[in-house]
């Protein structure tokens, strides 16, 4: 082999010896010498050994490194016996971490100096995932213990050559390719396929497609929803074929087969000008051929979106004369809504493919591979699982997310549970782990996930009455809909409540909205980005419903261009979440059609068959149809307007009847106007420059009726209400603190004065 390249971490302890350690090995190998030059030379021996001995050594694959150094806090604490005493100060440990990328782009992360690795998905998030493996790998030490985690005097990024090769042992296959290696992976080398999960339960449809793949030419088209293992399956079918497990009549083995696992933005990556692609793809077909190859695509919608200005030009297009003719055998995925568009865009492009269905587990089945996952994770980290854990997990996806296809996301979310139990040291993981990682994951409270929690109607109801003032009809719609969704009796197939709320500005339409987001989905990591907020003002035009879509044309960038954003994306990053399309009457008819299916059916398809789920959100409209509207006639003096009515006038029946309810705001009171006034000023008390220093701030009647009648007003609600608290109490109080000088640890009253001006007084 030619030259290999590993990044390794070099520090030097308290006692003056050297670590050398490889950044990207799990089973932390490393060596210690008096110098660094000692340490590194005998690393490199022994991965030179390595690599002589052992056929199978995957080759290094960690791009880019860079170090980072992190400071964590730890606690240290004692224990006796069951009893636990933590430290009053934690310790500050200084940590190396070294951070890049995978081949396939996939960010990672390691502490060598705590033998720690770990996968990340934003660049943000690297500090947080950093803070937590620490704390969680040294939870529970003594002082002692993290003594030989103290910071090293000195930590160095180094990287280590290796040369020479491994010995060619018989009938090993020949080097790769060369523009197979840039664009393609060896799917049968066991690096690459350990990447992926196995395909448990899958004995049956292993062992066929194997066969085909084995004996037959023909190009292949693994047909499944997301998640039903389509890759795991070609994987284990690919090894099978490669390590002569199918033989062929007369019980010789099999022809040997080379299938290299790619996608269509790796086939465009670095291909600027016109021609450059289709020379590289010739190439690609050319070496297939002499290795008697199959190429094997992730993505078959991917091969028909990229590469031209449209499916006429595109990577499919190129490629699909070459499998008429059988010049290239191909095995590619797609789910059924992709095939449809597919052959709608291209048409005779799937027709060169031969279909295989790969059909989602029955739920005997998917208990079974979870359980095989759960097994696995008990030989490798010596875990036990408590009785239940994958009935509760195969539980929570078919009551939570229906839509998800086993085992894909329930048994990597099972995977990840196990990994993280692993990670803080745990004997078993528990059923209690089990819905702790579910929340996380979802932001549903427990009390949703667990049938023996009640939840009362009136408490329900008094939450919301707590968050939005003086609307009693829209708080008994917002306690319905969580009460029926905690009974289970939502429609599974549908959103879980598409509401439209109707009402003048400023009486607490979009604050119903982020308490229901509170309410549901504000429990687990990135609560504050559960509430999706569009402004419909912004989706008039004539491109409106392909903006909020988010579906640019994608088909000319040359590579990976047309990626779902706007609505689409927001959704498939959190699909646990409240919607809320702000004043909706304002959207172009387009934007109505749009949303029908998604009201009636929870999942939105684009032009290219890609499915985004909205079965797992809320979706809420605000309307001020009839805000406007004149006093009508009749007995009462004050005749609010029919916002109902002015709806219902307003959209389309095929669209109105597709609502849950449309759900009425009232003019607020003066008591309610009142109420609010405390609220709000409830929350000034909580800003953090009066709890750092501990003032307790209190304010009589007069200052909140004097807010009330100033700062509601019947046309705008009330908004200005805030902006008028801004102006009369916040801004005097900042600056009553920050003339006082230090102020610490007293009462402060807020009154008004002979002038109207807001006054403090101590005591």
């Amino acid at each position: 082999m030619p030259s290999e390249r590993y990044p390794v971490l070099v520090w030097e302890d308290p006692s003056g010896s050297y670590t050398a350690a490889l950044v990207e090995d799990a089973r932390n190998v490393a060596a210690v010498g008096s110098t660094p030059e000692s340490a590194m030379e005998q690393l490199e021996a022994f991965i030179a050994w390595e690599a002589r001995e052992e056929e199978d050594r995957p080759p290094p694959d960690f791009e880019e490194p860079r170090l980072l150094e992190f400071s964590v806090a730890v606690w240290p604490e004692y224990r006796d016996g069951e009893r636990v005493f933590p430290c009053e100060e934690p310790i500050q440990l200084r940590v190396p971490c070294v951070y890049g990328r995978q081949e396939g782009g996939l960010r990672v992360a390691s502490l060598p100096t705590l033998g720690l690795r770990f996968h990340y998905y934003e660049a943000g998030s690297l500090r947080r995932f950093v803070e937590h493996a620490v704390q969680e790998a040294l939870k529970g030490s003594t002082p002692a213990a993290l003594a030989p985690y103290l910071p090293p005097r000195s930590v160095e990024l180094r990287e280590l050559t290796v040369h020479g090769g491994k010995r060619r042992r018989k009938g090993a296959p020949r080097s790769a390719p060369a523009t197979l290696a840039t664009v393609a992976e060896p799917l049968g080398e066991r690096a690459v396929r350990r990447q992926y999960t196995k395909a448990w339960g899958r004995d049956a449809e292993v062992t066929a497609l194997a066969r085909r793949l084995g004996r037959e030419k023909a190009s292949l088209l693994l047909v499944g929803e997301t998640g039903v293992g389509k890759t795991a399956t070609l994987a284990e079918a690919v090894r099978k074929v490669e390590s002569g497990g199918e033989r062929a009549e007369g019980g010789e083995p099999g022809p040997r087969h080379r299938f290299w696992l790619t996608r269509a933005a790796r086939l465009l990556a670095g291909m600027k000008y016109l021609g450059q692609w289709q020379e590289r793809c010739e190439a690609v077909i050319e070496e297939l051929a002499s290795e008697d190859g199959a190429l094997c695509v992730d993505s078959l919608l991917d091969l028909v979106r990229l590469g031209g200005h449209g499916p006429v030009d595109s990577l499919a297009a190129f490629f699909l004369p070459y499998l008429r003719r059988g010049e290239v055998r191909m095995v590619a995925e797609a789910t059924p809504r992709e095939v449809d568009a597919c052959r709608r865009l291209l048409p005779g492009f799937v027709e060169a493919f031969e279909l295989v269905r790969i059909e989602e587990p029955d739920r005997r089945t998917a208990l079974d591979i979870l359980d095989r996952v759960a097994e696995a994770a008990t030989r490798d980290r010596g875990l036990a699982i408590e009785h239940g854990v994958t009935e509760r997990v195969q539980r929570l996806f078919a009551r939570f997310a229906p839509y998800q296809a086993f085992p894909g996301r329930a048994a990597a979310f099972l995977a990840a549970a196990l990994e993280k139990a692993g990670r803080r040291r745990a004997k078993a993981l528990t059923a209690e782990d089990v819905v702790d990682a579910f929340v996380l994951r979802t932001g549903l409270p427990e009390l949703f996930l667990r049938d023996e929690v009640p939840l009362g109607h009136d408490e329900v109801l008094a939450e919301f009455r707590a968050q939005v003032i003086g609307q009693e009809e829209a708080c008994r719609a917002a306690a319905g809909l969580v009460t029926t969704f905690k009974a289970g009796m939502n429609d599974p197939a549908r959103p879980l409540g598409v509401l439209l709320f109707c009402g003048p500005t400023g009486v607490g339409k979009t604050e119903l909205a982020k308490a229901l987001a509170r309410y549901f989905f504000g429990h687990g990591e990135g609560a504050e980005r559960r509430l999706v907020r569009f402004d419909m003002s912004e989706y008039a035009g004539g491109d409106a419903a392909e903006r909020l879509l988010g579906e640019p044309d994608g088909l000319g960038d040359g590579g990976g261009g047309g990626e779902a954003g706007g609505l689409a994306r927001r959704l498939r990053e959190q699909p646990f979440s409240v919607v809320l399309f702000d004043e909706i009457e304002k959207a172009a008819p387009e934007v109505f059609d749009l949303l029908l299916g998604v009201f009636d059916e929870g999942r939105l398809a684009d032009r290219f068959g890609r499915t985004t789920s909205f079965r797992s959100a809320v979706l809420v409209m605000t309307s001020n149809l009839g805000a406007e509207a004149k006093d009508a006639p009749g007995f009462k003096p004050e005749r609010e307007p029919s916002y109902s009515a002015e709806a219902l006038s307003f959209f389309r029946p095929e669209f109105f009847n597709r609502l849950d309810a449309v759900v009425t705001f009232r003019p607020l009171s003066r008591e309610s106007v009142l109420a609010l006034a405390s609220k709000e000023l409830g929350q000034v008390a909580l800003r953090e420059g009066l709890e750092k220093a501990r003032v307790r701030l209190s304010w009589t009647p007069a200052l909140v009726e004097s807010l009330a009648r100033e700062g509601y007003d019947r046309r705008y609600g009330a908004r200005p209400l805030q902006r008028t608290i801004e102006r009369r109490v916040v801004t005097p109080l900042a600056r009553w603190l920050v003339e006082r000088g230090p102020v610490r640890d007293v009462e402060l009253r807020a009154d008004v004065g002979e002038g109207g001006e807001v006054v403090f007084r101590e005591g």
